[in-house]
């Protein structure tokens, strides 16, 4: 190998390395799908689905197939082999996803219950998912003076239960700088999993009635 091929060689090998460390130390897609539970969850969404999905798919890049005897299966190509090599077991598969802790289980319990008590305010357009991933009263006026008070009330519990959510959801997985990445994802999974009619804002902070 001359000395251009080898400079290359090298240079390659560094940088799939970098990416494939870069997309496993914040698995959003595993997160993602951690929130989607979650979120549906506490929406009273049927999870039958969820329960009965099928294997996901093996991503590009994944080390390859062996056998009971640790030999690389046929059909293994040589890139794979090579990804094998440089990049650790620990690092090339992605991580799992702990959201099942009491303290998660006691925020959702809270916020399950909650929740029903809300759907009048979010129906009526009183209350909408605003930005940062948390509840906003958009327009008390909505509602009768004598529910004001409740309405206000109920918003402040439930922000503070998503912030400690998150919060738990970072520290539970031993990675507390995660909380704003994390935030970030319930932001778009609180909307998408929303029922036609409730309001969010957009990323310019105008409502918008889905």
């Amino acid at each position: 190998m001359t000395k251009v091929l080898r400079t290359l060689f090298i240079t390659l090998c560094a940088g799939l390395y970098a990416c494939v460390t870069v997309n496993v130390y914040f698995p959003a897609a595993a997160l993602e799908q951690a929130a989607d539970r979650i979120v549906k969850e506490i929406y009273g969404a049927k999870l039958k689905e969820m329960e009965q999905q099928e294997k996901a798919p093996v991503p590009e890049g994944a080390p390859p197939a062996k056998d009971k005897s640790g030999a690389v299966m046929p059909g293994t190509t040589a890139l794979e082999m090579m990804l094998n090599a440089l990049v650790p077991p620990a690092y090339a598969q992605q991580p799992d996803i702990d959201v099942d802790t009491p303290a998660i289980n006691q925020l959702k319990g809270q916020m399950q219950t909650r929740h029903q008590q809300l759907m009048p305010f979010y129906n009526a357009g009183a209350v909408g998912l605003g930005a940062n991933a948390l509840l906003v009263v958009r327009d008390p006026k909505a509602v009768s003076l004598k529910d004001r008070a409740v309405l206000q009330d109920l918003v402040a519990q439930e922000n503070q239960d998503r912030n400690a959510l998150y919060a738990e959801i970072a520290d539970a997985n031993g990675h507390p700088e995660w909380e704003p990445e994390i935030r970030t994802i319930f932001d778009r999974r609180w909307v998408a999993n929303a029922p036609g009619g409730w309001w969010f804002q957009d990323a310019a902070g105008a409502w918008v009635q889905k």
